[in-house]
């Protein structure tokens, strides 16, 4: 790539006079600060393959770019920001009340890995890691958290040192739809009931939400707590394996799918760490 800048002499003092060289101009580098931003936004954001990427930027500028230099800046992107994701690792470590965590399959050259993230309103980390298991956890967020973790219910998760946990009440509610549709002794009545109250806390969440009235809040959360521990002590000797399953989780486990009840500032769902997944999820299923 060449570089050329006009150059001229003063015809009334003869001074030689030459242009600056535009800030977007990186020596050494055949392209710009603002397309290589550009790229490393619709290949690590967006997911878009290496050759689509030449489709668009011919179709938009009649820029022509070889493979190799894409994969180049791709490579220059990831060594630029290393720093910065290892301060933001670090912070998250150290400084935040509230994580959302969350994993996924994740194809590396052929090989199954997994994409994990920790994400809230603020910032979103992801670690590409050889597996799911608590070692990985531990990698990420240290061999203990202080603050409060959501996430779903999988066994990593479970026993994980933390102030505090909030399973995520979306996965609840799919189970229970599920149990509806199970054959087995009061499977239906179970689920529909534990599908009504779980809707009933979401409900009553958004509204603290958007309202920020905690006295009514509050007053409906002592009035839930009573429902529900009544409807997990009429049917969990009542149940069947997988509804008692889902109810002994309810019982034992109450701090961590209620959490939100008492601390509404964690909301009730892992929906922050799931959207952050969701685009890795979309190009796994290409």
């Amino acid at each position: 790539m060449e570089y050329q800048r006009h150059t001229c002499v003063c015809e009334c003092c003869e001074n030689v006079q030459t242009a600056s060289w535009p800030q977007d101009i990186i020596p050494g580098q055949d392209l710009g600060i603002s397309l290589q931003a550009f790229l490393g936004w619709v290949n690590n954001y967006a997911h878009m393959p290496y050759e689509k990427q030449q489709e668009m930027l011919w179709e938009l500028g009649q820029i022509e770019i070889g493979l190799g230099t894409l994969v180049a800046t791709n490579e220059r992107i990831q060594q630029a920001i290393e720093l910065s994701v290892s301060e933001l690792s670090s912070w998250i470590k150290q400084t935040q009340p509230n994580v959302h965590v969350d994993e996924t399959p994740w194809s590396v050259k052929g090989i199954k890995e997994w994409l994990w993230v920790v994400a809230n309103c603020e910032f979103c980390l992801f670690t590409a890691a050889d597996t799911r298991s608590r070692a990985e956890l531990e990698a990420i967020l240290g061999s203990e958290y202080t603050g409060v973790i959501s996430s779903d219910d999988f066994s990593v998760y479970n026993g994980y040192p933390v102030f505090a946990q909030q399973k995520c009440l979306a996965h609840l509610r799919r189970h229970f739809k599920k149990l509806i549709q199970l054959p087995g002794l009061h499977n239906q009545t179970i689920g529909k009931a534990f599908v009504d109250l779980i809707d009933e806390a979401f409900r009553n969440y958004a509204q603290w939400f958007e309202t920020l009235d905690s006295s009514s809040y509050n007053d409906w959360v002592n009035q839930f707590k009573s429902k529900l521990q009544s409807s997990v002590d009429q049917w969990i000797d009542l149940a069947s394996a997988t509804a008692g399953n889902l109810l002994r989780s309810l019982r034992d486990k109450a701090s961590q799918w209620w959490y939100f009840l008492d601390y509404p500032e964690v909301p009730p769902d892992n929906n922050q760490a799931e959207r952050s997944l969701r685009l890795a999820v979309t190009k796994r299923s290409c």
